[in-house]
């Protein structure tokens, strides 16, 4: 099928590199001519395992291209997949509006009788609003479907290649059959609904993750009152038939990012809207917000006052696997300490330089260990895989002051037993 490909950040950049990769004929379009220009050359916009070879390969074999021209990139496309990352404030509110704006402005440029696939994150209803402006436009002729986004930093190309199932919105049982053969090389196992419920469960999924998290987090922290083990509740509750393994039930870090936050909000907003009481889904952000401060708490109630004391802290990025900083909880963590008057020391494999903003309050060490030196703590963040590589006799001979934060227990293995350091993690005394 003949793909374009809107709005080429993460989500855009990975729809349209898969999309080719399995046969597709796929343009991928963006007004900004840096980001399509730097594409052509496989440089994506952010750090994804395998995205860059991915691109190569499709861009070679001539089913992948790039253009900030609309009225190129849509001219003949049957089918215009929207997968602009929809922007997110740091009190987890979501620019829609950008999101709708920018699919108006395509409108008039879209190939007669084409599918219009939104999976950005947007708000039940949003699919409805383009609907409307599209008949505003005099564009009735196009047919919109929905289908969330199931982006993983980290894992996108999986998870996007092999999908446990992929749920779609439709209006018109005619639709049905063009979803079929777009998704064909990736799946057949396709949960159809209508719009609206499609809508709502993207923010029904992330909001019962949320929960989850939150939760556990909560029940970790009296865990770490009373003498109870949270990681040994945790199997307690993954061992009950009606909860299962794969449960989000693991103590640990607050949940970050916006992409759990942002459901959480949209669906509050909807609420509060429709005049419905959502006394437990307001809930959920507040817990969490109030469980990001662990680390920073932990160590106020470990160390005492923090102004002078030099922090290390191991990982900076949002998660492993990818050079995304932005809501990363470890470089809040870092701002917080440094608020306080605390020398923070950090470092990450994927951070080679920290922007301006950064810089004035972070100082980035070239190596793990280099980071250890003459520092108090060591904080835990983003678990990279590389930290597991070093022997934790010498991750205590470094430190200074023999007290390490481990929220998820990551280095269990190197650190919990070691007498000579207080290995802090959530969910257990010290």
């Amino acid at each position: 099928m003949k793909v374009c490909v809107v709005g080429l950040w993460h989500l855009g950049t990975v729809t349209a590199a898969c999309l080719a990769s399995r046969g597709h004929e796929v343009v991928g379009y963006d007004a900004n001519l840096e980001t399509t220009s730097r594409l052509e050359n496989a440089e994506p916009p952010i750090s994804e395992p395998g995205l860059p070879e991915l691109l190569r390969e499709a861009t070679g074999a001539g089913r992948l291209r790039f253009t900030s021209d609309a009225t190129l990139a849509l001219g003949d496309a049957e089918v215009v997949w929207v997968a602009f990352d929809t922007p997110v404030d740091d009190d987890d509110r979501a620019d829609v509006d950008f999101v709708i704006r920018s699919v108006e402005r395509l409108l008039p440029r879209m190939h007669r009788g084409a599918l219009v696939l939104i999976s950005s994150q947007v708000p039940v209803g949003s699919t409805k609003r383009l609907e409307q402006a599209a008949a505003s436009a005099g564009r009735t002729d196009l047919s919109f479907v929905y289908s969330p986004e199931n982006l993983r930093l980290g894992k996108a190309i999986e998870v996007f290649t092999n999908p446990d199932r992929v749920v779609v919105g439709v209006r018109k049982e005619s639709d049905r059959a063009s979803i079929e053969q777009l998704l064909a090389p990736f799946t057949s196992r396709i949960e159809w609904m209508s719009v609206e419920s499609a809508e709502m469960t993207k923010h029904a999924l992330n909001a019962f993750l949320a929960t989850s998290v939150a939760f556990i987090n909560e029940i970790a922290t009296i865990c770490e009152h009373v003498g109870a083990d949270a990681k040994e509740v945790e199997r307690g509750l993954k061992s009950e038939i009606r909860i299962g393994p794969g449960a989000y039930l693991g103590p640990g870090g607050a949940f970050a990012g916006g992409t759990l936050a942002r459901d959480v909000v949209f669906l509050s907003a909807t609420g509060r809207k429709a005049g419905v009481p959502t006394n437990l889904i307001d809930g959920i952000k507040s817990s969490n917000d109030a469980h990001r401060g662990w680390a920073k708490r932990r160590l106020q109630e470990l160390l005492g006052e923090l102004r002078g004391q030099r922090i290390a802290v191991w990982g900076l990025t949002y998660k492993p696997g990818t050079d995304t900083l932005r809501r990363s909880s470890a470089v809040e963590l870092c701002r917080a300490l440094a608020q306080g008057g605390a020398k923070v020391i950090a470092h990450d494999p994927a951070v080679k330089a920290l922007p301006s903003d950064l810089a004035a309050s972070i100082c980035l060490a070239s190596d793990p260990i280099a980071a250890l030196k003459d520092a108090v703590a060591l904080v835990v963040m983003t678990e990279w895989p590389e930290y597991r590589q070093i022997d934790g006799a010498a991750m205590v001979e470094a430190l200074d002051g023999r007290l390490v934060l481990d929220a998820n227990r990551f280095l269990a293995k190197q650190l919990e037993d070691n007498p000579r350091i207080t290995y802090a993690t959530v969910g257990k005394a010290v």
